[in-house]
C-alpha cells in the first residue's frame, strides 16, 4: 500500500511547461512552508577549507535541502526543461535560469497582483475575516512574485481597507 504524499500531488498536477510560470513559481511554497525558504532566495558559500562544526552545519544544512529543492523542481517540470536544467549547481541557478526563460510574465503578474492589492476594500456587510484572508493572498501572491513588504505595514494596509466602523 503507498501513501498520499501531497507534495507529490502537487508537483504532479503542476508540472512547468512555460506559459504557467507564475502559477508553477507559486507551487514552490512547498519549500517555504517546509522552512527552506533560503535556497530559492540565496547562493551557497563556499565550502570551508579548514572548517570549524559551526561551519559546517550550516553549509551542510544548505547543501541537504538544496539537493532537495533542486528534486521539487526538476520534478516538477515537462518537457526538454529538467534536461536543460539538472546540470546545474544549485535550485537558485535553476530558479535564475527559469526567471530569465520566462520571467516576463512574473512581471505581468506582479502588476495585477499589486493592482489587486490597492483595489481591494471591504464591502459593507461582509465577513472581516474573509476580507482579510484575501487581503493575505494577495499579500503571499506578490512574496511568491519577488515583492517583500514587511509585516508591519502589511498590517496597516490591511487595517486601511476596513470601513471607518471597525477603526
Amino acid at each position: 500500500m503507498t501513501s498520499f504524499n501531497p507534495l507529490t500531488s502537487i508537483l504532479n498536477q503542476n508540472k512547468l511547461e512555460g506559459p504557467n510560470y507564475v502559477d508553477w513559481k507559486r507551487n514552490l511554497i512547498v519549500l517555504t512552508s517546509e522552512d527552506y525558504k533560503f535556497v530559492l532566495a540565496e547562493e551557497c558559500s563556499k565550502k570551508p577549507t579548514y572548517p570549524t562544526t559551526e561551519e559546517v552545519q550550516p553549509y551542510d544544512k544548505w547543501m541537504k535541502v538544496d539537493e532537495m529543492g533542486r528534486f521539487y523542481i526538476l520534478a516538477s517540470m515537462v518537457n526538454v526543461l529538467p534536461h536543460q536544467h539538472q546540470p546545474m549547481l544549485s535550485t537558485y541557478d535553476m530558479l535564475a535560469s527559469l526567471k530569465e526563460m520566462f520571467g516576463e510574465k512574473n512581471c505581468a503578474a506582479k502588476q495585477t497582483a499589486i493592482k489587486a492589492l490597492l483595489t481591494t476594500k471591504i464591502v459593507e456587510g461582509s465577513s472581516v475575516r474573509e476580507h482579510v484572508l484575501k487581503f493575505m493572498s494577495y499579500l503571499n501572491e506578490l512574496e511568491i512574485l519577488g515583492v517583500e513588504i514587511e509585516k508591519e505595514p502589511q498590517v496597516e494596509m490591511i487595517l486601511q481597507t476596513l470601513l471607518d466602523s471597525f477603526q
